[in-house]
């Protein structure tokens, strides 16, 4: 976990997107999601995936239940949280708000 504390604590925000890798359509689309997100903000912001079934503990701890699972961390600390499939330009509009 004290990486993953590491990972989050930084000054940009943080778009971890938790998923898993046993239903590769959906994989692939919210990849290509994230992808588009990483692109567009370019530094502003980091990318993370998390596969759930090789991160267990992690997920566990943030009671990750339903997947995809989105959060946005900044500073360390958690600024917003959202299960389910999510548009482009959602996630884009969300995580501008916190740059």
């Amino acid at each position: 976990m004290s990486k993953f504390g590491e990972l989050i604590d930084v000054e940009i925000p943080v778009l971890l997107q938790f998923y898993t890798s046993w239903n590769p359509d959906e994989a692939k689309y919210l990849h290509q999601n994230l992808h588009d997100v990483a692109e567009t903000l370019g530094n502003k912001v980091k990318v993370i995936k998390i596969d759930v079934d090789k991160n267990q503990d992690l997920a566990k701890a943030l009671r990750i239940k339903t997947l995809p699972t989105l959060i946005i961390y900044k500073h360390g600390e958690m600024q917003w949280r959202q299960s389910g499939e999510q548009q482009v330009n959602a996630i884009l509009s969300k995580v501008e708000e916190y740059i």
